[in-house]
Protein backbone atom coordinates (compact mmCIF):
# COMPACT_ATOMS: atom_id res chain seq x y z
CA UNK A 1 0.00 0.00 0.00
CA UNK A 2 1.05 3.59 -0.68
CA UNK A 3 -0.64 6.26 1.42
CA UNK A 4 -0.45 10.05 1.12
CA UNK A 5 -1.70 11.98 4.16
CA UNK A 6 -2.06 15.73 3.80
CA UNK A 7 0.90 16.07 1.44
CA UNK A 8 1.70 19.69 0.65
CA UNK A 9 4.61 20.98 -1.42
CA UNK A 10 5.57 24.65 -1.42
CA UNK A 11 8.40 26.24 -3.38
CA UNK A 12 9.85 29.70 -2.71
CA UNK A 13 8.98 32.14 -5.47
CA UNK A 14 9.65 35.75 -6.27
CA UNK A 15 7.38 37.85 -4.13
CA UNK A 16 6.15 34.97 -1.99
CA UNK A 17 5.70 31.24 -2.30
CA UNK A 18 4.10 28.83 -4.74
CA UNK A 19 1.86 26.05 -3.45
CA UNK A 20 2.25 23.21 -5.98
CA UNK A 21 0.49 20.45 -4.01
CA UNK A 22 -2.15 21.33 -1.44
CA UNK A 23 -3.23 18.74 1.14
CA UNK A 24 -3.15 15.72 -1.20
CA UNK A 25 -4.61 12.49 0.17
CA UNK A 26 -5.01 9.08 -1.46
CA UNK A 27 -4.34 5.39 -0.95
CA UNK A 28 -3.11 2.96 -3.59
CA UNK A 29 -3.43 -0.71 -2.77
CA UNK A 30 -1.13 -3.41 -4.09
CA UNK A 31 -1.99 -4.22 -7.71
CA UNK A 32 -4.05 -1.06 -8.29
CA UNK A 33 -3.19 1.31 -11.11
CA UNK A 34 -4.12 4.99 -10.99
CA UNK A 35 -3.98 7.38 -13.91
CA UNK A 36 -3.59 11.08 -13.12
CA UNK A 37 -4.76 13.76 -15.54
CA UNK A 38 -3.95 17.43 -15.18
CA UNK A 39 -2.98 20.54 -17.11
CA UNK A 40 0.63 21.61 -17.48
CA UNK A 41 1.91 23.09 -14.25
CA UNK A 42 -0.68 21.32 -12.12
CA UNK A 43 1.98 19.53 -10.05
CA UNK A 44 1.91 16.07 -11.64
CA UNK A 45 5.65 15.70 -12.05
CA UNK A 46 6.20 17.13 -8.57
CA UNK A 47 3.88 14.47 -7.16
CA UNK A 48 5.84 11.75 -8.97
CA UNK A 49 9.14 13.10 -7.60
CA UNK A 50 7.76 13.14 -4.07
CA UNK A 51 6.51 9.57 -4.37
CA UNK A 52 9.93 8.49 -5.65
CA UNK A 53 11.69 10.24 -2.79
CA UNK A 54 13.59 12.55 -5.13
CA UNK A 55 12.09 15.45 -3.16
CA UNK A 56 10.44 15.68 0.24
CA UNK A 57 7.03 17.21 1.01
CA UNK A 58 6.86 20.52 2.83
CA UNK A 59 4.29 18.95 5.14
CA UNK A 60 2.28 15.74 5.37
CA UNK A 61 3.49 12.17 5.08
CA UNK A 62 4.03 9.54 2.40
CA UNK A 63 3.89 5.97 3.68
CA UNK A 64 5.37 3.34 1.38
CA UNK A 65 4.54 -0.26 2.20
CA UNK A 66 5.79 -1.55 -1.15
CA UNK A 67 8.81 -0.72 -3.28
CA UNK A 68 8.49 2.15 -5.76
CA UNK A 69 10.53 2.72 -8.87
CA UNK A 70 12.14 6.04 -9.61
CA UNK A 71 10.22 7.91 -12.37
CA UNK A 72 10.66 5.81 -15.49
CA UNK A 73 13.28 7.27 -17.84
CA UNK A 74 14.48 9.64 -15.09
CA UNK A 75 18.25 9.86 -15.39
CA UNK A 76 18.81 12.73 -13.01
CA UNK A 77 20.51 10.49 -10.44
CA UNK A 78 23.14 9.14 -12.85
CA UNK A 79 26.78 9.90 -12.08
CA UNK A 80 27.65 11.46 -15.43
CA UNK A 81 31.41 10.99 -15.18
CA UNK A 82 30.93 7.21 -14.86
CA UNK A 83 29.99 4.88 -17.69
CA UNK A 84 26.51 3.47 -18.17
CA UNK A 85 27.89 0.12 -17.04
CA UNK A 86 29.35 1.63 -13.85
CA UNK A 87 25.98 3.20 -13.05
CA UNK A 88 24.34 -0.17 -13.68
CA UNK A 89 26.74 -1.87 -11.24
CA UNK A 90 25.96 0.73 -8.58
CA UNK A 91 22.18 0.32 -8.97
CA UNK A 92 22.43 -3.48 -8.91
CA UNK A 93 24.24 -3.28 -5.56
CA UNK A 94 21.82 -0.75 -4.06
CA UNK A 95 18.79 -2.91 -4.94
CA UNK A 96 20.45 -6.28 -4.37
CA UNK A 97 20.04 -7.43 -7.99
CA UNK A 98 22.11 -9.99 -9.88
CA UNK A 99 24.54 -7.78 -11.80
CA UNK A 100 25.10 -10.20 -14.67
CA UNK A 101 21.37 -10.67 -15.28
CA UNK A 102 20.72 -6.93 -15.08
CA UNK A 103 23.58 -6.23 -17.47
CA UNK A 104 22.31 -8.77 -20.01
CA UNK A 105 18.78 -7.34 -19.86
CA UNK A 106 19.84 -3.69 -20.09
CA UNK A 107 22.32 -4.38 -22.88
CA UNK A 108 19.67 -6.12 -24.99
CA UNK A 109 16.73 -3.86 -24.14
CA UNK A 110 18.36 -0.43 -24.34
CA UNK A 111 20.19 -1.11 -27.60
CA UNK A 112 23.03 1.19 -26.50
CA UNK A 113 25.75 -1.26 -27.54
CA UNK A 114 29.26 0.08 -26.99
CA UNK A 115 27.90 3.25 -25.40
CA UNK A 116 27.25 1.31 -22.19
CA UNK A 117 31.01 1.56 -21.72
CA UNK A 118 31.07 5.32 -22.38
CA UNK A 119 30.59 8.05 -19.74
CA UNK A 120 26.99 9.18 -19.28
CA UNK A 121 28.05 12.76 -20.02
CA UNK A 122 28.51 11.91 -23.72
CA UNK A 123 24.96 10.48 -23.99
CA UNK A 124 22.18 12.31 -25.76
CA UNK A 125 18.99 12.91 -23.76
CA UNK A 126 17.35 10.04 -25.64
CA UNK A 127 20.18 7.65 -24.77
CA UNK A 128 19.95 8.62 -21.10
CA UNK A 129 16.21 7.99 -21.17
CA UNK A 130 16.64 4.57 -22.80
CA UNK A 131 19.21 3.54 -20.21
CA UNK A 132 17.07 4.86 -17.34
CA UNK A 133 13.97 3.06 -18.62
CA UNK A 134 15.87 -0.22 -19.08
CA UNK A 135 17.35 0.02 -15.57
CA UNK A 136 13.92 0.87 -14.10
CA UNK A 137 12.28 -2.28 -15.38
CA UNK A 138 15.36 -4.42 -14.72
CA UNK A 139 14.58 -3.97 -11.01
CA UNK A 140 11.40 -5.81 -10.01
CA UNK A 141 9.57 -3.02 -8.18
CA UNK A 142 6.11 -3.47 -6.65
CA UNK A 143 4.93 -0.13 -8.07
CA UNK A 144 6.09 1.78 -11.13
CA UNK A 145 5.98 5.58 -11.45
CA UNK A 146 5.27 6.61 -15.03
CA UNK A 147 5.51 10.26 -16.06
CA UNK A 148 4.60 10.38 -19.78
CA UNK A 149 7.54 8.04 -20.43
CA UNK A 150 5.92 5.99 -23.20
CA UNK A 151 7.18 8.55 -25.72
CA UNK A 152 10.81 7.49 -25.16
CA UNK A 153 12.66 6.38 -28.30
CA UNK A 154 11.30 5.32 -31.66
CA UNK A 155 8.06 3.46 -32.33
CA UNK A 156 9.64 0.03 -31.99
CA UNK A 157 11.23 0.92 -28.64
CA UNK A 158 7.93 2.35 -27.38
CA UNK A 159 6.15 -0.91 -28.24
CA UNK A 160 8.79 -2.87 -26.34
CA UNK A 161 8.33 -0.55 -23.36
CA UNK A 162 4.57 -1.16 -23.37
CA UNK A 163 5.08 -4.92 -23.57
CA UNK A 164 7.54 -5.01 -20.67
CA UNK A 165 5.57 -2.62 -18.50
CA UNK A 166 1.88 -3.26 -19.12
CA UNK A 167 1.90 -6.92 -20.16
CA UNK A 168 4.79 -8.66 -18.42
CA UNK A 169 4.34 -6.56 -15.27
CA UNK A 170 0.58 -6.25 -15.45
CA UNK A 171 0.20 -7.45 -11.85
CA UNK A 172 2.16 -4.50 -10.43
CA UNK A 173 0.81 -1.25 -9.07
CA UNK A 174 1.29 1.83 -11.23
CA UNK A 175 0.92 5.58 -10.92
CA UNK A 176 0.66 6.93 -14.44
CA UNK A 177 0.68 10.64 -15.30
CA UNK A 178 -0.64 11.34 -18.79
CA UNK A 179 -2.60 13.74 -20.96
CA UNK A 180 -4.04 10.75 -22.84
CA UNK A 181 -7.36 9.45 -21.42
CA UNK A 182 -7.24 6.41 -23.72
CA UNK A 183 -3.92 5.31 -22.20
CA UNK A 184 -5.37 5.66 -18.71
CA UNK A 185 -8.60 3.89 -19.71
CA UNK A 186 -6.61 1.01 -21.20
CA UNK A 187 -4.17 0.44 -18.35
CA UNK A 188 -5.58 1.88 -15.12
CA UNK A 189 -8.19 0.78 -12.58
CA UNK A 190 -8.52 4.25 -11.02
CA UNK A 191 -8.45 7.79 -12.41
CA UNK A 192 -7.84 11.15 -10.79
CA UNK A 193 -7.45 14.81 -11.72
CA UNK A 194 -4.76 17.08 -10.31
CA UNK A 195 -5.51 20.77 -10.70
CA UNK A 196 -4.41 23.82 -8.74
CA UNK A 197 -2.63 21.53 -6.30
CA UNK A 198 -5.76 19.53 -5.43
CA UNK A 199 -6.18 15.84 -6.28
CA UNK A 200 -9.67 14.49 -6.99
CA UNK A 201 -10.04 10.70 -7.30
CA UNK A 202 -12.95 9.92 -9.66
CA UNK A 203 -15.30 6.99 -10.11
CA UNK A 204 -14.34 6.55 -13.77
CA UNK A 205 -11.96 7.76 -16.47
CA UNK A 206 -14.90 9.51 -18.16
CA UNK A 207 -15.59 11.52 -15.02
CA UNK A 208 -11.90 12.35 -14.66
CA UNK A 209 -11.73 13.44 -18.31
CA UNK A 210 -14.79 15.66 -17.88
CA UNK A 211 -13.24 17.31 -14.84
CA UNK A 212 -9.95 17.71 -16.67
CA UNK A 213 -11.71 19.40 -19.60
CA UNK A 214 -13.76 21.62 -17.30
CA UNK A 215 -17.05 20.07 -18.35
CA UNK A 216 -20.07 19.53 -16.06
CA UNK A 217 -19.92 16.21 -14.21
CA UNK A 218 -23.11 14.17 -13.82
CA UNK A 219 -23.46 12.59 -10.43
CA UNK A 220 -26.16 10.51 -8.74
CA UNK A 221 -27.85 12.01 -5.71
CA UNK A 222 -27.64 9.74 -2.68
CA UNK A 223 -30.84 8.05 -1.66
CA UNK A 224 -33.16 8.72 -4.60
CA UNK A 225 -31.16 7.71 -7.70
CA UNK A 226 -31.84 11.08 -9.34
CA UNK A 227 -29.22 12.58 -11.61
CA UNK A 228 -27.75 15.91 -10.62
CA UNK A 229 -25.19 17.96 -12.48
CA UNK A 230 -22.34 19.69 -10.69
CA UNK A 231 -19.45 21.72 -11.95
CA UNK A 232 -15.93 20.32 -11.45
CA UNK A 233 -14.50 21.22 -8.08
CA UNK A 234 -17.86 21.81 -6.35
Amino acid sequence: MIQLDGVTKIYPARGGRKVVLDDVNFVLERGQKIGILGPNGAGKSTLIRLLAGVEQPTSGAIRRHMSLSWPLAFGGAFQSSLTGLDNLRFISRVYGCDESKMRAFVDEFSGLGRYLREPIKVYSSGMRARLAFALSIAVEFDCFLIDEVIAVGDQQFQERCREELFVKRGDRSMILVSHDPNLIRQHCTLAAVLNAGKLTVCDSVDEAWARYCGQPVKETAAGDGADTTTQPGE
